[in-house]
């Protein structure tokens, strides 16, 4: 393979021989330096002049200022350090090539004056370093200006060496330790703010706000179950994987804003609550589930004793989901309800007469009836002899539920009577006063969750790969399941 050689003449040094093989030796070999046009006037200015400047050091005839060969190399013998200085450092002598170059016109370089004129600038910047405080230490140092030799500062003669190099290795020590103390500070400082275990700090009344869940104590137990089932990924910790879905369901915001508040790109953020919203699924989903009878009538509130006594095991009801419009003529009609003039998904919930969820059916289409979910989601198939259900007049599900031995309690209706007896009277009140729990629970499940409340992607709304449910279903439950973690209504 073709070497590195330099270009300067009568220079002889090789990165590799004429048969390729690299030669082992302590040679580099640097490029010409670019005129950076692009970064400020002063940049410019000193980057154009270096660039000359190594152009007239070598002095070659094939050689200008704006032609130079990429392949173009000086070695390292060439400069006093081993290598060129920094590009904003005029005074040094490395700034441009400036030994060995084949020719006698070279300005002379002073190594001693620069190497004292750098400590003693050193040591100015230390003794100005406790009054100014951080202020200093922030602001842009401006490399040392370029001085003719005639006003270069001449060091005193009865100056000891020895104590010079002790007090500059003082003054730089110091220096690191005021750097390392304000670097600590600074990320103190960065950790407050960013979004992972110490923003929420324990602070009870920020998880609610942020979380739903009632305390820092049940969000720990909600991340020693889930954790191990997520998988690590490069950019979020597990904590700001969960508490990232959580957001979300809470809040509703955009995934461009949780992909600022995290500082990861929008995909991420995008996969990681769509396999954390997958995880809550299979994890939580059986915190909605229905209870025995025992244990129903064992804690069954008293003002449901005293109307119905024992029996009552479900108060259900339906609540819809705004959807976007479906491209589909048929997914159009079937989606579409005439209750709330939009295209929806519809949901069956069943609370126990505890205020716990014990129910939630898959999406239906809006333009289903109650009746029709309430026969076909699988709900009828939990009752048990003797149970009562308690519903609203829409729900004209009497034979369906007599069919399991149980009994449906709904108001009575008033259309083609003139006045109700005093016992549907009586028991209308006691109904309607016990069935508004379902619509109080509901409304806790979607102002709690507010994603609910927004108009899903018909993304959501598609089934999942692989899987036999929607993706809007399985945050219905995840819903439903975190607000069964926070205390019930009743």
């Amino acid at each position: 393979m073709p070497g590195n050689c330099c270009c300067v003449k009568n220079c002889h040094s090789m990165s590799h021989d004429l048969r390729g093989n690299k030669i082992h030796n302590c040679i580099r070999f640097f490029k010409f330096p670019t005129w950076k046009r692009h970064e400020g006037e002063h940049v410019a200015d000193v980057t154009r002049r270096r660039r000359m400047a190594w152009v007239a050091a070598v002095r070659r005839k094939d050689l200008t200022f704006e032609k130079i060969s990429q392949s173009m190399r000086v070695c390292s013998l060439h400069f006093h350090s081993g290598e060129p200085s920094y590009e904003m450092q005029e005074n040094h002598p490395d700034w441009k090539p400036s030994l060995l170059l084949g020719h006698s016109d070279v300005q002379a370089t002073d190594q001693e004056r620069f190497e004292w004129y750098a400590k003693r600038k050193m040591r100015a910047d230390c003794q100005a370093e406790e009054p100014r405080g951080k202020e200093r230490r922030r602001g842009h140092r401006e490399p040392p200006p370029h001085l003719d030799a005639e006003q270069q500062p001449q060091p005193p003669p009865h100056l000891d060496a020895d104590s010079e190099e002790c007090a500059l290795c003082r003054s730089r020590q110091h220096l690191i330790n005021c750097l390392l103390e304000e670097n600590r500070q600074l990320k103190e400082e960065l950790d407050k703010h960013r979004m992972n275990e110490q923003f929420l700090g324990g602070d009870d009344a920020k998880v609610k706000y942020y979380t739903g869940l009632p305390s820092f104590a049940v969000l720990q137990v909600l991340l020693c179950s889930i954790m191990p089932f997520l998988s690590q990924g490069k950019k979020l910790t597990h904590f700001q994987i969960i508490l990232l879905t959580l957001i979300r369901l809470r809040l509703d915001l955009p995934i461009q804003h949780l992909s600022h508040l995290f500082r990861v790109h929008r995909t991420t953020v995008s996969a990681a609550f769509q396999q954390t919203a997958g995880v809550l699924y299979a994890r939580l989903s059986p915190l909605v589930h229905w209870p025995d009878r025992e244990n129903l009538m064992i804690s069954m509130p008293h003002q449901f004793v005293e109307a119905f006594g024992k029996h009552v095991a479900a108060i259900v009801d339906c609540f819809e989901i705004f959807i976007e419009r479906p491209s589909n003529l048929q997914a159009r009609a079937q989606t579409f309800s005439q209750y709330k003039h939009n295209h929806t998904l519809k949901y069956l919930i069943v609370i126990t007469p505890q205020g716990v969820i014990s129910f939630i059916s898959k999406g239906w289409g809006g333009h289903s009836s109650d009746k029709l979910i309430t026969e076909r989601c699988g709900f009828l198939n939990k009752l048990l002899p003797g149970d009562i259900v308690l519903a609203d007049r829409g729900f004209n599900i009497r034979e369906s539920v007599g069919m399991m031995c149980a009994e449906v309690k709904i108001p009575a209706y008033t259309k083609g009577h003139a006045q109700l007896d005093a016992k549907d009277v009586e028991e209308t009140r006691a109904i309607a006063h016990l069935r508004i729990h379902v619509e109080r629970v509901i409304g806790v499940v979607r102002n709690k969750y507010k994603m609910l409340h927004s108009k899903v992607p018909i993304s959501m709304v598609l089934p999942c790969k692989g899987e036999d449910i929607k993706f809007l279903d399985k945050i219905v439950t995840v819903c439903c399941a975190l607000t069964n973690m926070c205390p019930a209504v009743i």
